[in-house]
């Protein structure tokens, strides 16, 4: 039996049904992104890049309550304001709601530069690495290099 508290890709296919389902504009970012684009490695959590909208945070609620999500109101309210940062640890698996990532300005262009793997929307990999880049954290500093290479090898890929 898996971990529920370890991203798996069946984990994501859920939550993107149920985002894409109830029309949210998002998308997967950071480790959990990089692994739909099929960086070989584990995180914890999903990590979700919404637009920050009051109608998109009403639906991002619907979403995570269809997925057996318990949210109290104060997170709720989170939500709909699109709080900077959210961990959601009340369900079937963790979810960070990361409406201000390290190292991205503005969702409009993360969203075109982004690319779809079957139905994940997904920041390019170039973006997922800025963002891990600008936060410093020591996990993130130790990843860098092989997202760097990973993102070499999806290059190679597609030339």
């Amino acid at each position: 039996m898996s971990n529920p508290r370890v991203f798996s890709y069946r984990q994501g296919e859920l939550l993107a049904k149920a985002l894409n389902k109830a029309g949210v504009d998002y998308l997967f970012i950071g480790k959990s992104g990089a692994i739909i684009l099929g960086y070989p490695d584990t995180t914890q959590d999903v990590d979700i890049y919404p637009r920050k909208d009051t109608e998109n945070g009403k639906r991002i609620i619907k979403a995570l309550i269809t997925l057996n999500f318990k949210l109290d109101e104060k997170t709720k309210v989170s939500i709909i304001q699109g709080k900077d940062f959210i961990q959601i640890k009340s369900g079937p698996f963790d979810v960070d709601l990361v409406f201000a990532p390290d190292g991205f300005e503005n969702y409009d262009e993360i969203q075109a530069r982004s690319v779809k793997i079957k139905q994940f929307p997904v920041a390019n990999i170039e973006d997922i690495i800025k963002s891990k880049e600008a936060a410093k954290r020591e996990r993130d500093l130790r990843d860098i290099p092989l997202l760097k290479e990973f993102a070499r090898t999806l290059k190679k890929g597609k030339e």
